[in-house]
């Protein structure tokens, strides 16, 4: 990535474990690596073979984007590679997708990205959109964005304070654990909304380590009450 050309490994690699709250000595004794090694790898003074890399990556829970650029700048070739859903040889993974979106009706359900942009949806979820500006809408069409924007479904939801925390909290932590262009500014952008500058320090309501599995969302659209509860499935 970006922020990584001209980079060493090392200093990356120090970068994440203080991000992380890790100290020298447990990090190595969790990966095996001992900590003098570990010492002279954030500072430069050895060159990590790619499998330390990958164990220290592992323990760090660093994004498998972000193993590459490790890799990269250690000067090894990156190991994970990426496909859009559009993919001819994602059809079968995009065919059993829109399956399981097709039987969810009729209740909302989307298929998001890394960044909750939505790359598929049935169409109980894209009605709920339909009445939105474009410029809510995107494309890309995000989640964020749309369920926080005072134009989008904020001006809709009932339990806005208790929904948009939860949001907010997912989108601060993915700004945490895997920091880029598009994920800052997201976070940028929806903080300053009106919306969510009204709800003051929404990050008392972080999300914890182990989240609802069922989250309540209630909308009113036209003269009806929706009652949602929302649930994430990681692939």
């Amino acid at each position: 990535m970006a922020r990584s050309v001209g980079r060493s490994a090392g200093p990356l690699v120090r970068e994440w474990r203080l991000r992380r709250g890790r100290s020298q000595m447990d990090l190595a004794l969790e990966t095996g690596v001992s900590p003098r090694h570990l010492s002279f790898v954030e500072t430069g003074r050895s060159k990590p073979s790619p499998e330390v890399l990958l164990a220290l990556a592992e323990a760090l829970s660093v994004p498998l984007r972000e193993r590459n650029a490790l890799l990269l700048a250690a000067g090894y070739a990156p190991r994970y590679h990426e496909r859009s859903l559009e993919d001819p040889a994602m059809a079968r993974v995009r065919h059993s997708l829109r399956r399981l979106l097709d039987n969810h009706q009729p209740y909302p359900g989307a298929v998001i990205d890394r960044a909750w942009n939505v790359v598929l949806a049935n169409p109980a979820a894209t009605a709920l959109v339909d009445m939105l500006p474009a410029e809510v809408v995107g494309p890309p069409t995000n989640v964020f964005r749309v369920c926080l924007h005072p134009e989008g479904l904020a001006r809709h939801t009932l339990n806005f304070p208790e929904w948009a925390p939860y949001l907010l909290g997912h989108l601060q932590h993915l700004a945490v654990l895997s920091p880029d262009d598009e994920v800052t500014g997201l976070l940028e952008e929806v903080t300053g909304y009106p919306t969510v500058v009204a709800l003051g320090d929404w990050r008392r309501a972080r999300v914890p380590e182990q989240p609802a599995l069922l989250v309540p969302w209630r909308l009113r659209r036209g003269g009806d009450e929706l009652a949602l509860f929302t649930t994430l499935t990681v692939f």
